[in-house]
């Protein structure tokens, strides 16, 4: 496999590769100061790369990848406990983090290196290690640890490769391409989609540095064309534009508008087409299988689906029993397992989970339940563990039906569950934030609701009002959080 970042030496001109507020680096720049700092850690087997939204953590993961060396990014908000677990996991040799940054006592035993982002280095930006191999690791990855302490996942250059090839199919990513975004860093949406993608591309991205409709409407107006980001971002959008026309404008002149991390609710997919005639499209992948399948630039835009599977990734839907769901009826619910290029390699030193997330024959156990359409598109309905929910004998999935809840004007936020019952098995739990807290829709007519746009069966029996519901980091519902 060819070099990850072909752009770093084949244009050595002044073209942009990273813009972060007013900082910015060319593409001869960039290689520059990642070749310095792939100089000072070759050799090491990891590296963890304190991952603020910064120059310095773009230049420091470059640079561990030009000296095959797998860069493990840490999240600035872990508290010393986490950190600690996944630095005595890695046993990663120093520390990179941009000069001033302070780091936490959990860090205080590691050799630090401070990223210069103007170093210059001639003849920087080829590998700075010999030939490394497509399965080498390139990154480990924490998983967020809700069964348990995290798992590091490890992901091999081959991953990175292939999933980025496999969206420039699918989006017709160029390196014309003007990418913005202001999403985390220590993610796989953040690093790898919205730092390595561009980079392996010959385009350019321009992080926001803090999620701001201000920020979207300055970059999208002057020269990018692609927005990635997750349902919160997208939610705050939509709540904008009736009153914000510049950043309706400006959205649609966007070629590209990508959204994941979690689903994007069917009213904000449609609130945002309303405005600015753009469709946002959905992608759908994970930490241990980068991305599975997206709505592709030139397919249909399909609200509530995660589009097709991308070159080269293998896809089912099976039952509990292990048998596979043939039917494309768009209600039969199983869960997905994929297979391909695309995949981790292994949950770092453990050797147990790794054995039980595949099959015998290779598949990757997801956890996540879903249909698919006639047509093959795939549409998620939650997680298997928490999102499953059988009741009266039907395997009802609630994403579909939080979506169902969120068309109803009375209703800011929706989060559904299953809990135990005598009769049904499960009843449907329906957590809501009300529009107004003093007024809120009847338990009765929200269960109305549902039934007349779902079925009856997949009404919810029980309405429990919150004034917010708990979220991770990337907008996420934490269900396991919700009050028992």
């Amino acid at each position: 496999m060819s070099s990850l970042f072909p752009a770093l030496t084949d244009d050595p001109s002044g073209r942009p590769a990273l813009r972060f507020g007013e900082r910015s680096l060319t593409y001869a720049q960039l290689a520059s100061a990642a070749g310095a700092i792939g100089a000072r850690v070759r050799g090491e087997v990891r590296v963890a790369v304190w991952a603020t939204p910064s120059l310095e953590t773009a230049v420091a993961v470059v640079g561990a990848l030009l000296a095959g060396v797998a860069a493990v990014p840490l999240n600035p908000k872990s508290g010393d406990k986490e950190l600690g677990h996944i630095l005595g996991d890695s046993a990663p040799a120093v520390v990179l983090a941009a000069p001033g940054d302070e780091l936490p006592p959990a860090l205080a035993g590691l050799t630090r290196i401070d990223v210069d982002v103007d170093a210059d280095v001639p003849g920087a930006g080829a590998p700075v290690a010999g030939p490394v191999g497509d399965e080498e690791p390139a990154l480990v990855v924490y998983t967020s640890g809700t069964t348990g302490p995290p798992k590091g996942a490890v992901v091999p250059r081959r991953a990175i490769a292939t999933t980025l090839d496999a969206l420039a199919d699918a989006w017709q990513w160029t390196g014309a391409d003007v990418l913005v975004h202001g999403l985390p860093l220590f993610h796989v949406h953040g690093l790898v989609l919205g730092i390595l993608g561009p980079l392996r591309r010959g385009g350019s991205v321009r992080h926001l540095g803090r999620f701001g409709t201000e920020g979207v409407t300055r970059e999208l107006s002057t020269g990018a064309s692609m927005l990635f980001g997750v349902p919160t971002m997208y939610h705050r959008i939509a709540e904008a534009l009736p009153g914000d026309p510049a950043l309706a404008k400006a959205l649609a002149g966007a070629r590209l508008l990508v959204s994941g991390s979690a689903a994007l609710p069917v009213h904000d997919h449609e609130r945002i087409a309303a405005a600015t005639g753009r469709r946002v499209i959905e992608r759908y992948g994970m930490t241990e299988t980068l991305m599975n399948t997206s709505v592709r630039a030139d397919g249909e835009a399909r609200a509530g689906t995660v589009g097709v599977p991308l070159p080269g990734v293998e896809l089912r839907l099976v039952d509990e029993d292990g048998s596979a769901v043939g039917a494309y009826d768009g209600e039969s619910v199983g869960e997905i397992q994929v297979r391909g290029p695309n995949l981790f390699t292994e949950y770092l030193n453990r050797p147990d989970a790794t054995a039980a997330a595949f099959t015998s024959d290779g598949w990757f156990r997801t956890g996540d339940v879903a249909v698919r359409d006639p047509d093959g598109y795939v549409r998620i309905v939650g997680r298997k563990a928490t999102d499953l929910i059988k009741s009266g004998g039907y395997k009802i999935g609630a994403g579909e039906i939080e979506n169902a809840l969120l068309e109803h004007p009375g209703v800011r936020e929706a989060a559904v569950t299953g809990e135990p019952d005598a009769d049904l098995g499960e009843r449907i739990v329906a957590w809501v934030v009300p529009a107004d807290p003093g007024s809120p829709p009847a338990e009765g007519e929200l269960a109305d609701h549902v039934a007349r746009r779902l079925a009856p069966h997949k009404r919810p029996r029980v309405v429990r009002y919150l004034d917010a519901l708990p979220r991770n980091d990337m907008g996420k519902i934490m269900k396991r959080a919700l009050p028992s």
